[in-house]
């Protein structure tokens, strides 16, 4: 993952808990990197090793410490670092979702190193969409509901988020429906 992840997961926790949380969790996490390169690409083992000590520092389930992240990452992250692109993809939360397929599309041309992953939509309805999340990486599927609840948030829209499919059960994919 690019360094602006693992940043960005260090802004949350200094933000929240401070300084002396987050050296705490470098130190229990065995990362020995003082400072993130938003755009240089790092293992995805760092992260990982960042989310299962902020798990075990903070005595929060993973799963919980990657829904926040997911939320942190809209509200914070990407409203500060991709304002604009997130304004274009669309001026209410159903067409931003409609257009989430394309929108790493964009991201790609700032990080060309990317390995994004891939969504798709389906079931469109008036109050609803279902969204396909494929991705080489497994574990995700928490931190990909916390960005669509802060994607609720970003569009002050009340969500109601149900994982209806996941690669745990034996689906190559994640499909979660999105309600408002």
């Amino acid at each position: 993952m690019y360094g602006i992840v693992n940043k960005s997961i260090e802004e949350l926790v200094i933000e929240n808990f401070g300084e002396e949380k987050w050296e705490l969790i470098k130190i229990r996490s065995g990362i020995d990197v003082d400072y993130f390169i938003s755009n240089e690409p790092y293992d995805d083992a760092i992260t990982y090793s960042l989310a299962g000590a902020i798990s075990d520092e903070m005595s929060v389930p993973v799963d919980q410490v990657l829904f926040l992240f997911g939320e942190w990452w809209i509200l914070k992250t990407t409203n500060e670092k991709y304002g604009s692109l997130m304004k274009a993809g669309g001026s209410n939360l159903k067409m931003f979702l409609a257009n989430l397929p394309q929108f790493h599309n964009h991201i790609m041309l700032l990080y060309p190193k990317l390995t994004p992953p891939e969504f798709k939509v389906s079931d469109i309805e008036e109050n609803s969409i279902h969204i396909h999340y494929f991705s080489k990486r497994e574990g995700l599927k928490d931190f990909v509901h916390g960005l669509l609840s802060g994607l609720g948030k970003m569009f002050e829209t009340h969500v109601d988020i149900i994982l209806l499919e996941s690669r745990d059960t034996g689906n190559n994919h994640e499909v979660f429906k999105v309600s408002w």
